[in-house]
């Protein structure tokens, strides 16, 4: 089952993981010292927080799937949606390992399509 995910650069990071465990009427499922995640059931969301990205506000938005065959249906979508497509493939971000792929939206918003395959002790990088 897929989850979207959403991904939004912040100033303050302790006052933004107050705000949102309270929105969420959880904590984090992850927290780092520049980076948040919450795994929501209900909505089911990704949604993360970090204080990397130049402006404070939605950095990428994203369609996480759970294994290789949802993958494989995503990117079917993305080559049909006639924009060019970044494969990035095997890579870490976000305190993750995942295989994933970049493609903008017409306003120019960046949406990442990925599969998450493991941990990491490292925030990584990612183009968007």
């Amino acid at each position: 089952m897929k989850r979207l995910h959403v991904h939004v650069s912040v100033d303050d990071l302790a006052k933004s993981i107050q705000f949102y465990s309270t929105l969420f009427a959880a904590e984090p499922s992850v927290t780092k010292s520049d980076y948040a995640k919450w795994m929501l059931e209900d909505p089911r969301v990704n949604f993360a927080i970090s204080q990397h990205g130049s402006d404070a506000g939605i950095r990428h938005l994203g369609i996480q799937v759970e294994d290789r065959a949802e993958l494989a249906d995503v990117y079917s979508r993305l080559q049909r949606a006639e924009a060019p497509i970044l494969e990035e493939g095997a890579t870490t971000c976000c305190y993750a390992q995942s295989e994933k792929s970049w493609i903008a939206d017409p306003q120019g918003i960046q949406w990442e399509t990925f599969l998450t395959v493991g941990d990491s002790t490292t925030y990584g990088s990612a183009p968007a």
